[in-house]
């Protein structure tokens, strides 16, 4: 298996007293400050429809190691993210000897409660679902924000916005580039309520919310991520798990509730004849690079960037948990047919589903870009970087490219 350049690892519980990542891979020289990542996480908490929890919980982050004077050092990079809500568990989440005031055990279908609980022998659904649970993301937002931070570098930027929430949805996406938002957009996606970039969509969407909040329900729903910026020849076509898009849709599943993933037009593609389903290849002689005019493969062909924007939509599932009783489970202690248990949660979650799928994006695309440019310092990896660029489209035949003579 392939091994990760830029990787991070997360730890903690939904209730524990912190969360805490650490990030390895960062070359020396960029700089970070609290302020960058505390904006990202204040991203993660928007949109209408997010529970109670997402107003008085606050992320306190502290950067424990990796960085020194704003500027990063090499090394592997620490931050913790306080629980400000930890005095409210600290006798349920106590990692002190002792027992639970109350076990779940009537674990929730669509949530890892009971394979969890059978996978690990715990009666109680609780030592499953605190880690389970998407209060994870905010680690790997962290980790996003840093990957952010290295791209920034050499031109990549990402956005993402939501184009459907339960049955409201966007038109259908014909990969035409012209009619996706630009970075410059992202203030405007950010203000909207439900992280949409139409308006009136917008205004259905939160209807969609209130109907679903009123019945004590939740929704689902899908966003679109972009990446700008980013250079031919990332990822690889030699190797299964050097492919891009692979890489990608691995990321994309593995955040909490997505069920599905799509590079460009995704499933749409398996609709159309091939005269339509390519992105044509175009000459700009004025800035001489080749140019798609459309992101139908999503900016990535063979498992390699192709020098356009990359897209993906990223769907998830309405959340397990509501705010009423009714689905059904059985109890694991009595064996006798229940309602599922109920947490705090959200009515919906996809608002927060694009940064955070931002976020995967981000870490994905610094680890595949170290792997090409290389470099233990920001400098080395930004001169890598020009001197690609700069002969990139100038290979005047393959034999003369690799061997520096005519055959």
């Amino acid at each position: 298996m392939r091994g990760s350049l830029f990787r991070f690892l997360t730890a903690g519980e939904s209730h524990g007293k912190a969360l805490a990542v650490i990030v390895e891979g960062m070359p020396a020289g960029v700089e970070l400050n609290e302020e960058d990542i505390n904006q990202e996480l204040a991203r993660r908490r928007l949109g209408f429809g997010r529970g109670p929890r997402m107003r008085f919980e606050k992320d306190e982050i502290s950067i424990l190691s990796g960085v020194r004077f704003g500027r990063t050092l090499g090394s592997p990079i620490a931050v913790e993210i306080a629980n400000t809500e930890w005095p409210k568990w600290e006798q349920e989440m106590s990692v002190a000897k002792g027992i639970s005031s109350k076990e779940l055990t009537q674990p929730r279908p669509g949530h890892a409660d009971l394979a969890g609980m059978q996978k690990y022998g715990f009666s109680d659904a609780r030592d499953v679902l605190e880690r389970a649970s998407a209060r994870e993301t905010a680690a790997r937002v962290v980790a996003g924000a840093i990957a952010k931070k290295l791209i920034s570098n050499i031109g990549i930027q990402i956005i993402s916005h939501v184009i459907s929430i339960g049955s409201v949805m966007t038109a259908k996406d014909l990969g035409e580039l012209k009619d996706k938002p630009k970075f410059k957009d992202l203030e405007k996606i950010d203000a909207s309520e439900v992280r949409c970039f139409d308006p009136e969509l917008a205004e259905a969407m939160v209807a969609e919310i209130k109907a679903a909040s009123k019945a004590g329900d939740s929704l689902g729903g899908s966003v679109e991520v972009i990446a700008y910026g980013v250079p031919v020849g990332l990822g690889s076509h030699v190797h299964y798990d050097r492919k891009l898009d692979g890489l990608l849709a691995q990321a994309f599943m593995s955040i909490q509730a997505v069920k599905a993933v799509e590079i460009g037009m995704g499933s749409t593609l398996g609709s159309l004849r091939g005269s339509v389903a390519h992105d044509e290849i175009h000459w700009e002689s004025s800035t001489k690079i080749y140019a798609r005019p459309t992101a139908r493969a999503g900016g990535i062909e063979g498992g390699i960037s192709a020098g356009g924007p990359i897209t993906a939509i990223v769907t998830m599932k309405p959340l397990a948990t509501l705010n009423r009783p009714s689905i059904k489970t059985v109890d694991v202690i009595t064996k006798e047919s229940k309602y599922s248990f109920k947490e705090r949660t959200d009515v919906v979650a996809v608002p927060a589903l694009g940064v955070v799928s931002e976020t995967m994006m981000a870490i994905v695309l610094a680890d595949v870009a170290l792997e090409k440019f290389g470099g233990d310092s920001l400098n080395e990896f930004t001169v890598n970087f020009k001197n690609y660029k700069k002969h990139l489209n100038s290979t005047p035949s393959s034999v003369e490219a690799i061997f520096g003579k005519k055959p």
